[in-house]
């Protein structure tokens, strides 16, 4: 479609992600054609003076090809050294492809770990920062050699998500074999019509996303919507769409009508608040009364140590950890100012009676309210 997208910014930022049915044949086999013709956009993009980063799936699948392996391996050493062997034959295309434009790369390999660790976090940032000043295209993927379970983000969707909010890119492209989320699965239901545009993603919304995509992948429209909750609450635009349609990014960035648009918050969370929410590691629970999450949920106040009525878990003063109301759902998360030992100690006490009970008294907050986000 020609039609404009009338609230469209400005992007200046842009963080593209692509699947790995978007860069591989079904064999495994990388699919140069595809590739060329993206690393064609993205430099184009990069050449009019736009900041661009590329999140790219497809290295355990180009292994897996390599190696000679029919499908996604299944165990976490199969997947580690396909990625070993499919990551660099990945780059080096990247790489060789881009240097035709002219345009220098720079590989990144990332886990959950340098999400969840807040220092680690931030030097990600800086380093992503750095190579953006010196005109360097960031290639991004899971450090899927080393990842386990434990650490593993999962699917390069929610990985994107979270580089577009740590870096404040104002624009995440989603590219993959369907054109964007549709009212049923349209491979299976000639019936299903495209959304062209979300605003809050409701249940009624996350019905809509299926399972998983092709054999070679991990994602599916679930993953793409938990990545488009995380960038619309980091105030990020994000764009789903095919990655097969032609001049698919430029047609994005120059607002034309395709795929489906999830337009960000108009309360963006702060990078503390977003790092809360969707990159820190929860250690543990405190569990608060009726009151406390009241006045947590509808003021905006910090937790007490009066709402209070127990901990799960052991945490350290810094560790981020889930609040539980008396409905045993979570209400938020949050940054807590003592240990789970110091809490269960204090829990239910006023703030004037810390210090007698602990015999010193840091702070009058359990968890304070810059430190606290409601659940998402």
């Amino acid at each position: 479609m020609a039609e404009k997208t009338c609230g469209m910014r400005s992007f200046n930022r842009i963080v593209v992600k692509v699947g790995s049915s978007s860069v591989a044949h079904a064999t495994g086999k990388p699919n140069l054609l595809q590739i060329e013709g993206l690393v064609r956009q993205l430099a184009d993009v990069c050449n009019q003076g736009k900041d661009v980063i590329l999140v790219t799936s497809g290295a355990v699948g180009t292994g897996a090809g390599k190696l000679g392996l029919r499908g996604r391996p299944k165990t976490i050493p199969e997947k580690q050294a396909a990625a070993a062997v499919g990551q660099g034959i990945l780059m080096h295309i990247y790489e060789k492809f881009f240097a035709e434009y002219g345009i220098t790369t720079g590989q990144v390999l990332l886990t959950r770990e340098d999400f969840s660790d807040r220092k680690r976090f931030l030097n990600a940032r800086n380093t992503l920062h750095t190579l953006l000043q010196f005109r360097v295209i960031p290639v991004i993927n899971e450090n899927d050699t080393v990842a386990v379970e434990e650490i593993k983000l999962g699917d390069n969707d929610s990985l994107s998500a979270l580089v577009a909010g740590l870096v404040d890119a104002e624009l995440l492209i989603l590219l993959s074999d369907i054109e964007g989320l549709y009212t049923a699965d349209p491979r299976k239901d000639s019936t299903a019509r495209l959304i062209q545009e979300v605003k809050e993603i409701t249940s009624e919304i996350e019905a809509l996303a299926g399972g998983t995509g092709s054999k070679m992948g991990t994602g599916g429209m679930a993953t793409k919507l938990q990545a488009a909750r995380i960038a619309m609450h980091s105030g990020v635009v994000t764009v789903i769409a095919c990655a097969g349609e032609k001049n698919i990014v430029r047609r994005v960035i120059d607002r034309e009508q395709v795929g489906t648009v999830f337009w960000p918050l108009a309360n963006k969370l702060e990078h503390k608040k977003q790092w809360i929410a969707y990159s820190s590691h929860v250690c543990g629970k405190i569990f608060i009364d009726e009151g406390a999450a009241r006045v947590l949920a509808g003021q905006g106040k910090s937790l007490l140590p009066s709402g209070v009525t127990g901990v799960e878990g052991l945490f350290e003063m810094g560790n981020t950890v889930s609040i539980v109301g008396p409905d045993d759902r979570e209400i938020g998360r949050g940054i807590t100012s003592y240990s789970s030992a110091e809490i269960d100690r204090i829990k239910g006490a006023q703030t004037r009676e810390i210090a007698r009970i602990l015999g010193y008294k840091d702070y009058d907050e359990v968890v304070h309210r810059n430190n606290f986000v409601l659940d998402l």
